[in-house]
């Protein structure tokens, strides 16, 4: 998968001393990408996005 024109961002929710976050790639077209922020050449993980927004919306309720 290509993800060249990924436009990634961290969490809101990061803190700024470098510790545990998310940054995601909603700009791609037929999927979302998730990564570790600490490691932006490592895995990917991805999602179509109705699967991501209902993840965020089971987020937002926990």
């Amino acid at each position: 998968m290509d993800l060249s024109s990924a436009k990634w961002k961290k969490s809101t929710r990061s803190g700024t001393s470098g510790g545990d976050c998310v940054e995601v790639a909603d700009n791609l077209r037929d999927v979302v990408a998730v990564r570790d922020s600490k490691d932006p050449a490592g895995p990917v993980l991805t999602f179509a996005p109705q699967t991501w927004r209902s993840f965020l919306e089971f987020a937002k309720q926990s």
